[in-house]
């Protein structure tokens, strides 16, 4: 087998992820062996050292140049629209570079891939020294590539490659903080409404929220999770279903802060005080929409700005050789207020 793989490298210019097939080792690890960084053995070293031979492979010269020297200059590839992801992350990642030391160019991609590759050469053509890839929806996204001269680290939406190390909040403890929250208020009678079932993030949190109720040997009320889309006017219609079919209930987790105001105007209507009869929490703490609900919005926060300066912390690690891997969660934070508190 590995007989064949350096035949077919061969017969075309050899790459990073073919020395790493062929060496049997990730391609994080072999690019740390080629460059004589630290935390790979000596053996390993040399089995890296030995298939770069056979595959007659060139480490990239741009590469090798953006490795020897530094600009001081780190790149931000987003497909966030609306900036509500990328500009806490972004001011996370700024802090923990320090001011004047490390810059941060922003990249917007617009969810095309094509306007995403075309800015990932402007990037690279600018010499930065790394990347932030961050994603609109929480959900597994393509690499941008795994034999790039910088290293990369994704951010809020992980990356399909096990080999790329990519940074989440966790929805399913997100979900969980939810319920409990509810719970150690006195709620027993909960309902879960929530957006787009085909989001992970929807499916996460639904899975935390059902999780921490078994454990309290709680049911959602309705006997199911409510999915529908990320909106008020969703929010409104699963509300009124619910008052409609259930004969209690004493509160609701909604799956966003926009869901959420729609919840909050329907028990209104129904004239229902919240929180007095109906608790509602929210997730995402938008505060554009949780501050000027009416009450204001207790609602699960993220942690986008912690993410952003991880984000910017894994990579500094990498670009001091310490390249990770994988997927690593985040805590989500309560961040209370009127309703499910009252004032």
């Amino acid at each position: 087998m590995a007989g064949r793989d350096a035949q077919r490298a061969n017969s075309r210019t050899a790459t990073l992820e073919d020395v790493a097939r062929l060496a049997g080792v990730s391609i994080a690890t072999a690019s740390k062996a080629l460059n004589g960084r630290a935390h790979v053995s000596a053996t390993t070293r040399t089995l890296v050292q030995e298939a770069a031979e056979r595959l007659s492979y060139s480490p990239n010269a741009l590469a090798q140049g953006l490795r020897a020297v530094r600009t001081g200059i780190v790149g931000l590839l987003t497909s966030d629209l609306e900036g509500r992801l990328s500009i806490p992350i972004l001011m996370g990642a700024e802090d923990a570079f320090g001011a004047g030391r490390t810059s941060v160019l922003l990249c917007d991609a617009r969810g095309d891939s094509i306007r995403e590759a075309h800015h990932l050469q402007t990037l690279l053509s600018r010499r930065v020294d790394g990347l932030i890839v961050l994603g609109a929806r929480p959900d597994a996204r393509p690499s941008i590539g795994r034999d790039l001269p910088v290293p990369v680290v994704y951010a809020y939406a992980p990356s399909a490659d096990p080999n790329d190390l990519s940074l989440v909040s966790d929805n399913i403890a997100g979900g969980r903080l939810a319920i409990r929250h509810l719970t150690e208020i006195g709620r027993r009678s909960i309902a879960h409404i929530t957006g787009d079932p085909t989001y992970g993030a929807a499916q996460d949190r639904a899975e935390g929220a059902l999780a921490e109720l078994a454990e309290q040997g709680l049911e959602l009320v309705g006997g199911r999770v409510y999915f529908g889309s990320w909106s008020e006017a969703w929010g409104r219609s699963a509300t009124r279903m619910l008052l409609s079919r259930a004969q209690e209930i004493d509160a609701v987790f909604a799956g966003s802060d926009q869901i959420a105001r729609g919840v909050i105007d329907t028990l209104h209507e129904a004239g229902l005080d919240v929180p007095g009869d109906v608790a509602v929490v929210g997730f995402d703490n938008w505060e554009i929409f949780a501050t000027s609900a009416r009450p204001p919005l207790s609602s699960i926060d993220m942690n986008l700005k912690t993410l952003g300066r991880v984000a910017a912390e894994r990579l500094s690690a990498a670009l001091d050789g310490d390249i990770g891997a994988g997927v690593e969660s985040l805590p989500c934070r309560l961040v209370p207020r009127e309703s499910t508190t009252s004032s």
